[in-house]
């Protein structure tokens, strides 16, 4: 099996990076594959921040290959991640990507290099994840779905030649085939919107611009019903039992297997599920949940001072 290259996007927070590394590191495959790091530049202020997560960088972890690009300037995450994809397509045909704040389980690389490898040739299937949120109901263990998450993904060079940075040429084409509560996951959150704001500068998302390539052209993402990737960023600190979050992922510690899916088309259970997840996760009940819970554990904290 042909192992993937891993790309690892890492800014100003060190001790996130190294824990994403150890936890990457634990992985069979780990000491087999070559790691690329785009570590971002400083802003004003953060010239501290980023040269401890250099450091982070240069130590002797365990991976066959390490290279190191230090961005001079920041360029941001959305430019750091299409030009650090974009350059490694361009000498590999399948790529895994991971940001900062993400810790895996041991299971992630084998099963993103099986992925990789059963649908290098399914032209449908553009994009691979095993990140998956908490959920109510059961999914089966892989399926496809008209979608795609931004935490621990994959995807080939044959699908990557798809994606469109004008989110603003997207965003006519959605309107004008009147696909935009399709967009939002039949309901589920406001992707399009989030595209709108792409276009007029409140956001900056490589994310949002990706989906709608794929979207557009009816691909399809592999995807999990468990998660083999926690998003450990939502914490403030680098300590989860410090907040509470709106989306929450209970890391799996078990192997999943790739079977190839036939046919190759959208299991509406599984989206029906992702719809249901986001609506609930960000609805102002929920959000109102959280924030609630947050301020008592503030308080509870001042007190044990």
């Amino acid at each position: 099996m042909e192992l993937a290259p891993i790309v690892l996007f890492v800014y100003n927070r060190p001790e996130h990076t190294r824990a994403c590394l150890e936890y990457l590191e634990r992985n069979e495959l780990a000491a087999e594959s070559e790691l690329y790091v785009f570590a971002d530049g400083a802003k004003s202020g953060s010239e501290e921040a980023v040269a401890a997560v250099r450091r982070v960088i240069a130590e002797p972890w365990k991976f066959k290959r390490l290279n190191v690009v230090e961005r001079p300037e920041n360029k941001g995450l959305a430019a750091n991640v299409i030009a650090g994809v974009t350059s490694v397509l361009e000498t590999h045909d399948r790529v895994i990507v991971l940001e900062d704040d993400l810790i895996v389980s041991p299971y992630f690389l084998r099963f993103m290099n099986e992925a990789l490898e059963v649908y290098k040739d399914t032209e449908e299937v553009c994009h691979v994840t095993c990140h998956m949120l908490d959920h109510k109901g059961e999914l089966p263990d892989t399926f496809l779905i008209r979608w795609c998450n931004s935490w621990g993904w994959g995807t080939w060079s044959r699908a990557w030649q798809y994606f469109e940075s004008d989110g603003r040429k997207s965003l006519r084409e959605i309107e004008r085939r009147d696909l935009c509560r399709q967009f939002d996951l039949d309901g589920g959150f406001h992707f399009t919107q989030m595209l709108r704001d792409q276009i007029e500068g409140r956001n900056n998302s490589w994310f949002i611009r990706w989906y709608a390539s794929l979207f557009l052209r009816d691909k399809l993402m592999l995807g999990t019903g468990r998660s083999l990737v926690d998003n450990a960023g939502f914490d403030g600190s680098g300590t989860h039992c410090n907040t509470m979050q709106l989306c929450t992922q209970t890391l799996s510690m078990n192997p999943i297997a790739v079977v190839p899916i036939s046919p190759v088309k959208e299991n509406l259970l599984a989206r029906k599920v992702y719809s249901r997840t986001y609506r609930y996760n960000y609805s102002y009940r929920h959000k109102l949940k959280v924030f609630i819970g947050n301020l008592w554990i503030r308080v509870f904290n001042r007190k044990k001072r």
